[in-house]
């Protein structure tokens, strides 16, 4: 059954997602001060390079090895152990196992990368590793299971999760504002400009995102169909969409059309569609689009008010806008594009999907805390005063983004 343009596809979306994370390093170094430029790229690309050996020793086989309890999976697949780059996973499969292992380590990659933005120019270097390690295995691959793999509890449950609302965006979101509530607030926020140094490389970031973001969605539809189709029509309408939505509101709120705020707009955008991607058609992609930018730029306003110190505003463009687009799956599901499943009302629908949308909510921040607490009181989470002051290029790595 193994088609070889369908499993073309997927390593070629495979190489979308991966790009991604670079794309992030850059988006996140322009937001970041220049004297954290470089440690804030680290940051995202050491994440590739830690998630990329736990996923194939064991982060695969627990998210997606035989079910246990609902809960999480088992060690069969260990070091991928019996994962075929030549046979599916089952009989049907038109993709090869190691195809389908690999998009999906791309996506445990991104995830962990994405909370470092909530913690940028202040977190400890050695401290930032141990963290990816423990985050991945213990909050990561039990929330992809439950979502994603044969005989997971949400996906038992009926809840939608197309291209990874929940165990992308909900929970990177959410593990930022518990980072951001425990580390603590930067050194002179509030006293001292923490504006984003290089506005060029944060668009390009951007970029780099939306084009690989089309394999994230795309891709999801594991063949080269329609489904795919569709999910890269709407994904594109609704970061365009996305854009709208936050200038409108920067331009209102802030009196001018923010180029930055346009690169945080697509980004939203993005992210909300993300778990409605297989599910929607393009209309509906627009007012889920629009709306991420706005409910974005409002939950940012409000971590501002509340003195919470989330640097790169993870919290408010993944946590927020992951939990609008999983509820706005239940919401616009069939209409445009394929449907409810047999039986089952648009309130239940919307109901699973509120309930998806807790339980990643309160394992994502519970489960976070007590990993972030244990580092804090054995080996530290930040760096020292003086360190976080000469800026942590210097401080942790011993090279400055720019020597001019």
């Amino acid at each position: 059954m193994i088609d070889t343009g369908d499993t073309a596809f997927m390593l070629l979306a495979s190489a979308l997602v991966l790009l991604m994370t670079p794309g992030l390093a850059l988006f996140y170094g322009g937001l970041a001060r220049g004297k954290n430029a470089g440690s804030t790229i680290m940051y995202s690309f050491a994440t590739i390079g830690i998630v990329g050996v736990v996923w194939v020793l064991w982060g695969y086989t627990l998210a997606f090895g035989t079910d246990i309890g609902g809960f999480i999976g088992n060690f069969e697949f260990f070091g991928l152990n019996g994962v075929s780059a030549s046979e599916g996973a089952k009989p049907d499969d038109t993709i090869t196992h190691q195809t389908f292992m690999i998009f999906q380590g791309m996506f445990a990659i991104i995830t962990p990368a994405l909370i470092t933005g909530a913690f940028a120019e202040r977190m400890k270097f050695s401290a930032f590793a141990i963290f990816t390690v423990l985050w991945v295995t213990i909050v990561y691959t039990p929330v992809a299971h439950w979502v994603w793999a044969e005989g997971g509890w949400l996906l038992d449950l009926g809840a939608l999760d197309f291209a990874g609302g929940t165990v992308v965006h909900i929970n990177s979101g959410i593990a930022a504002l518990a980072a951001a509530i425990i580390i603590g607030p930067r050194l002179g926020l509030g006293r001292q400009s923490m504006e984003p140094h290089n506005i060029p490389l944060i668009v390009l970031g951007a970029g780099l995102l939306w084009f690989g973001w089309f394999g994230f969605n795309a891709g999801s539809a594991l063949t080269a169909g329609g489904d795919a189709v569709n999910a890269f029509v709407v994904t594109n309408t609704a970061a365009a969409a996305g854009i709208l939505g936050w200038v409108a509101m920067s331009w209102i709120f802030g009196k001018k059309p923010s180029v930055v705020g346009a690169a945080s707009g697509a980004v939203a955008g993005l992210v909300a569609i993300t778990p409605a991607a297989g599910f929607v058609g393009p209309m509906p992609s627009i007012v889920i689009g629009v709306l991420a930018g706005v409910f974005c730029y409002g939950a940012i306003l409000l971590l501002v008010k509340l003195k919470v110190d989330d640097a790169l505003s993870v919290w408010g463009v993944h946590g927020i806008g992951g939990t609008w687009g999983a509820l706005a799956t239940g919401l616009f599901v069939g209409i445009g594009f394929s449907g409810l499943a047999d039986g089952v009302s648009r309130g239940e629908q919307i109901l699973y999907q509120l309930i998806a949308i807790g339980a990643t909510w309160a394992w994502s921040f519970g489960v976070t805390a007590v990993i972030l607490v244990a580092i804090k009181f054995t080996i530290g989470l930040r760096t020292s005063d003086d360190a976080e002051e000469a800026g942590l290029d210097i401080s942790e790595h011993g090279e400055p983004a720019y020597r001019l």
